[in-house]
């Protein structure tokens, strides 16, 4: 619920939303599996939030979607409030995107042709892994309306049909995996739909795989670990055969699949199953042979090493996490680099190094300040240095509480 305030805790809103329902906590609990205690202390922040896969839980049960509960936020440009996720909805949502028949183009429409269209797609790309997401924002809208006019022209022009359609599934996927990034699951997962329509008429393997993995984005995005382990599973087995003959291209779309279904297999809590897919990514790396952007994937040995930390946090292996995280990462593109920060100072902050997750969160917001204020776990871990930092001026403390306020993890 957007206005239910970003500056409250998970626990908050777990108790919002369980009153709301007209749950008591011991219907909740029971509901979930948990002790009313568990529940109480959650709720209160006397424990540490609940791991991921029980906030899925808990989502279901309340009937709310994942991101009400994490607190996602709408993007907000810092400079140019280009934050217009309502344009990009509808262009999504247009309704003449429902039938071709109803509401094809006139027969003496202009229609674009797709090469033009991929270079400023390709620039969309670029400004995401640069952490500009108020960029791609801005940009979706028009996007989105040529890859609808393109998919028109695929309709009636067969010489260059396959190329309409893939251009058509990367500007989707590009739409799926910003919206997931900001907390827009719902019209991510539209958007995955779509991307995965297109790559099928496009007939080109690459393309397909690359929507699939948009579309585990999206499942992610909205709590379906099960569905989006099922889909990973399905492209892996699907691509494999197609990856034999080291295409670098398809070796890092396959490794990507299989970093993604072990992210789901890890908040499914299923540690074998994300090991199975880690341990594939890291031979698929090891072929490569060095850290690549094909796809815009940044698939490479230190990609895995990455997913791997990240997976250990999804699996509450805090200590591995402390240990093994100070990578560098300066190599790699704002996007990851940035994420991988945010997931250190987590497990540092969880493990009581508040100054070290403090560094860690300056560090990333410095880079990208949109990728870290629109971030649901930035905030929780900054509410918990907060509670821990009385505010002097002048003082490390209030550097942290201003921060928090920057991403509306406290009013």
């Amino acid at each position: 619920m957007r206005g239910l305030g970003d500056h409250l805790s998970i626990g908050e809103r777990i108790a919002f939303y369980r009153k709301r329902r007209g749950y008591t906590q011991e219907t909740l609990a029971g509901l979930v599996g948990r002790s009313t205690d568990w529940l109480a202390k959650a709720e209160s922040g006397r424990r540490k939030p609940p791991r991921v896969d029980m906030l899925a839980e808990l989502a279901r049960t309340l009937r709310v979607p994942l991101g009400d509960l994490l607190g996602q936020v709408v993007l907000a440009e810092d400079d140019k409030q280009q934050d217009d996720v309502p344009a990009v909805r509808d262009a999504l949502m247009s309704p003449k995107r429902l039938s071709r028949l109803l509401f094809g183009p006139e027969m003496d429409a202009q229609l674009p042709t797709p090469a033009p269209a991929a270079v400023r797609v390709e620039k969309g790309w670029s400004d995401y892994q640069g952490g500009r997401l108020g960029s791609v924002i801005a940009a979706l809208p028009a996007l989105l309306q040529t890859a609808q006019e393109l998919e028109d022209r695929a309709a009636r022009r067969e010489e260059d049909r396959h190329d309409c359609w893939a251009v058509s599934a990367r500007t989707h996927h590009l739409a799926a995996t910003t919206l997931a990034k900001i907390g827009e699951p719902d019209i991510s997962w539209l958007a995955a739909e779509r991307a995965m329509q297109a790559a099928d008429a496009s007939d080109d393997p690459l393309v397909l795989a690359s929507a699939a993995r948009c579309a585990t984005h999206a499942l992610l995005a909205n709590g379906r670990y099960e569905a989006a382990m099922q889909l990973g599973n399905a492209t892996a087995a699907w691509l494999s055969p197609r990856a034999a003959e080291n295409d670098p291209a398809a070796l890092s779309l396959l490794g990507m699949i299989h970093l993604r279904a072990a992210v789901a297999a890890a908040r499914h809590q299923d540690r074998p199953a994300a090991t199975r897919h880690l341990n594939r990514a890291e031979e698929l790396a090891d072929d490569l042979g060095s850290d690549e952007n094909y796809w815009h994937t940044t698939f490479g040995p230190t990609n895995v090493l990455l997913h791997r930390l990240s997976i250990e946090l999804d699996l509450d292996n805090i200590p591995y996490v402390v240990e093994h995280g100070q990578i560098n990462v300066d190599h790699m593109p704002q996007e990851r680099s940035v994420s991988h920060r945010i997931d250190f100072a987590r497990a540092l902050s969880l493990a009581g190094h508040a100054d070290e997750a403090f560094t860690q969160l300056r560090t990333a917001e410095r880079t990208s300040p949109q990728l870290v204020r629109n971030n649901a776990s930035v905030r929780e871990t900054l509410r918990d240095l907060t509670r821990h930092s009385p505010v002097t001026a002048g003082s490390r403390s209030s550097d942290v509480f201003a921060m928090a306020q920057r991403c509306r993890a406290v009013q």
